[in-house]
């Protein structure tokens, strides 16, 4: 036994150091970011087409909200030229 060498680099079953960073990144991924909704272990033993699902779909609904925020902030910026902006109703009251 002491003599064998295998083919293909890595013992059987093993995981190659690329593959074992990717799954804790997506694993932190989803229990950080699912704010509160998921423990390690339970996620780490996902099988891996919903591990997957799951962090996608989490992306997914991250950028999402970015956009949209990104939308109701520059639609409704206080701020011109680097002041605040006076609402409507307080100009038309003075007239």
């Amino acid at each position: 036994m002491e003599g064998l060498i295998f083919l293909l680099g890595l013992p059987f079953f093993g995981l190659t150091p690329e593959y074992r960073l990717s799954l804790f990144n997506q694993i932190h991924d989803i229990v950080f970011h699912g704010k509160g909704g998921y423990a390690f272990d339970t996620v780490y033993e996902f099988p891996i087409w919903l591990r997957r699902f799951v962090h996608r779909s989490m992306i997914e609904f991250y950028e999402n909200e970015r956009k949209a925020s990104e939308n109701t902030n520059t639609s409704s910026s206080q701020l011109q030229n680097g002041k605040i902006k006076a609402p409507d109703y307080s100009t038309k009251a003075r007239n």
